[in-house]
């Protein structure tokens, strides 16, 4: 496997999670990571904040850059992407993580949590990687990693949730976009989404409290399957709606018995997650 050690990530909604779980993994190759999120204080039911994510980083073996990030606001992107420049001397990877979720039906669904979640998903993903491209076209073998579903547009996906969908297709349509748009540049865009459900305070809190959370993988699994998409030569991998599954099947060489260490409680049978 590529290392990433030296590498500078910036990664959006780290403070916890599946952002949290790519960090760590870079960290331990000796990575610069950026972690641009906005809890800085305790959150009273949700564990972790950009600080003890960047302790943990640093207890890792990388280098941390804790930034309060809300990514629906320019200047404090902007802010953070000077930060990130000014401390590691530049932007290898953008980590597009963040994200709000709210499965409610369209009769039921506020307007602010529409707004929230385009807010975040789709337009937080594309201003993000907007203020760091001026960076990411002069690193060597830079990424762009969007944690966002394939498109099948088809109606089962829609149903129900219109405003979570059409907000998360927003983020993988930014995928396929930039894949042309920066192909001779050799900046990769590159989607990554999980098979199952992953064991984080969104599964626990808004989808299926502790009986989905047995029924979960790790964050881990997405960790790893990031770290090999990141470490691949950008020119020669862009374009790609992965499944972190497969990457782990087809790429890393691990059975059922290897990805049974991913499984909150591998006695339970694993809970598949939308859009797979």
């Amino acid at each position: 496997m590529g290392s990433l050690a030296g590498k500078t990530l910036f990664i959006t909604g780290a403070s916890r999670g599946i952002g949290r779980a790519i960090a760590l993994r870079a960290a331990k190759d000796g990575a610069n990571v950026v972690i641009a999120a906005k809890t800085a204080e305790p959150h009273p039911k949700l564990p972790g904040t950009i600080y003890t994510t960047a302790t943990e980083v640093e207890e890792a073996g990388g280098k941390a850059l804790p930034c309060v990030v809300d990514i629906r606001f320019e200047a404090q992107i902007q802010q953070a992407v000077d930060r990130s420049v000014e401390t590691f001397g530049g932007i290898d990877i953008v980590v597009n993580n963040a994200s709000a979720i709210n499965l409610s039906d369209t009769r039921t669904i506020t307007m602010k949590r529409f707004d929230l979640m385009h807010g975040v998903n789709a337009r937080g993903t594309f201003l993000t990687t907007k203020l760091c491209l001026p960076h990411l076209e002069k690193a060597d073998n830079p990424h762009i990693l969007t944690l966002s579903p394939p498109l099948h547009m088809e109606r089962r996906w829609f149903q129900g949730h219109v405003a979570y969908t059409m907000a998360k297709y927003g983020m993988s349509m930014c995928v396929l976009g930039w894949a042309g748009e920066f192909e001779k540049q050799g900046i990769a865009a590159n989607a990554l989404w999980p098979r199952t459900t992953i064991a984080t305070a969104a599964v626990n809190n808004l989808l299926g409290g502790d009986a989905l959370m047995k029924r979960s993988r790790t964050p881990e699994i997405m960790a790893d399957a990031a770290h090999w998409v990141l470490t691949q030569p950008s020119r020669d991998c862009t374009g790609n709606f992965f499944i972190d599954e497969a990457i782990c099947r087809d790429r890393l060489g691990m059975d059922d018995d290897a990805l049974r260490k991913y499984a909150v409680d591998p006695t339970q049978e694993l809970a598949p997650d939308f859009f797979v």
